[in-house]
């Protein structure tokens, strides 16, 4: 049976038997693969805690019928020790872990921009270098950008027409304009399409200084446009606390 390395995050994990456990990883060269972890929920398991959710890990395995195998782990950063002590940092490491699986639908297919998503957030995420709301706001845009859905900040989405405008619709694909929008549309504020803007872009400086009011507006539009492109929402979601506390 071939052999083969990689890196990668684990997304989720299964029991399997009396022993064993099922982990969904995210691989930076393979993608989104199923392996077996034996012998792993055995108190004296060489893996241990390092194929718990959230873990960054390298790992060998070999190539299965069902499942892979993984023989071989080595520990790069346990994310998950560090934002498990926190609920609000914990929960938006859930929603993104769980997003990642949502949209890398073919396994063993890379998806590297959305690898580097996951990874780069996590690893921001666990260094508490801004609010942790804000990072999951940003993966989400940005993978939802990556996937092909980025939203229109601006310009009208549907006949191009010059921006800002003050509707967002979630079927149109982001702003739209009087002659283009839908009667369904949202109007949210020029503060909260900005702030959007910002996270899409990595302009932190600008996202960190938004207000809590404008941040729960995109938050809540960002949610509501990620459910409408995936067709259903994150489970995960709704648990995420939605304090700032940058």
């Amino acid at each position: 049976m071939p052999l083969y390395r990689d890196q990668g995050i684990v997304l989720r994990t299964q029991k399997l038997g009396e022993a064993d456990r099922i982990i969904t990883l995210f691989t930076k060269e393979h993608g989104r693969i199923k392996a077996v972890a034996k012998g792993v929920r055995r108190t004296k398991s060489r893996f241990g805690a390092r194929l718990e959710p959230a873990s960054y890990v390298d790992l060998q395995l070999y190539t299965g019928r069902t499942f892979d195998t993984i023989t071989q782990v080595v520990s790069i950063e346990n994310y998950g020790d560090v934002l498990s002590s926190d609920y609000q940092s914990w929960t938006v490491a859930s929603a993104i872990l769980e997003a990642a699986e949502r949209f890398t639908q073919a396994e063993h297919e890379p998806y590297l921009q959305q690898y580097l998503l996951v990874t780069g957030s996590l690893k921001v995420l666990a260094e508490r270098r801004y609010d942790a709301s804000l990072i999951l706001d940003a993966y989400l845009l940005r993978s939802l950008s990556v996937a092909g859905y980025a939203p229109s900040l601006t310009d009208c989405s549907r006949c191009d027409a010059p921006g800002p405008h003050k509707f967002f619709s979630l079927q149109g694909g982001g702003c739209v304009c009087v002659s283009c929008k839908p009667s369904a549309s949202a109007t949210p504020t020029a503060a909260t399409l900005e702030l959007m803007a910002n996270l899409l872009t990595g302009n932190w400086d600008s996202a960190s200084k938004s207000e809590s009011k404008n941040r729960n507006e995109a938050s809540g539009l960002i949610a509501a446009y990620l459910q409408w492109h995936l067709e259903r929402g994150l489970r995960s979601l709704p648990l995420v606390e939605r304090i700032s506390r940058g």
